[in-house]
């Protein structure tokens, strides 16, 4: 399991890197595409990622052009993540490789173990929550 998951990830660090992305940020950026606007705290909570994590990477990203954030006219305690528009650019892209990524993982599975495997991960998600 460490190894598929280490490697999975260098996959993914690797073909992110065409983009300037970090792992992870690819995920904070397709949070943003569903719902534009979430507090920081929000994006952390459902990727799971503790506050210093999840500012970190949101400076990241807003250093790189792809977010900006605002303090909110409601609480001015609560920060707020907006996509920029090279940030929205970047869906089709970032979607493209995660596309190719999941293609590669599982490009010397035949149809069948590629439906277990899924079935498989599906029942094992629930003990990792």
């Amino acid at each position: 399991m460490y190894s598929l998951a280490r490697s999975h990830r260098a996959l993914a660090a690797s073909m992110l890197a065409e983009l300037g992305l970090f792992p992870s940020q690819e995920l904070i950026l397709m949070q943003l595409w569903d719902e534009d606007g979430q507090s920081q705290k929000a994006l952390g909570q459902t990727q799971r990622f503790d506050h210093s994590t999840i500012a970190k990477s949101v400076r990241r990203l807003e250093a790189a052009g792809l977010v900006r954030r605002e303090k909110s006219t409601v609480d001015g305690r609560v920060t707020l993540v907006f996509l920029t528009d090279t940030g929205q650019a970047l869906k089709d892209r970032t979607l493209g490789i995660w596309e190719e990524l999941e293609r590669r993982t599982v490009q010397s599975l035949t149809a069948r173990e590629q439906a277990q495997l899924v079935a498989l991960a599906r029942k094992i998600i629930p003990n990792l929550e």
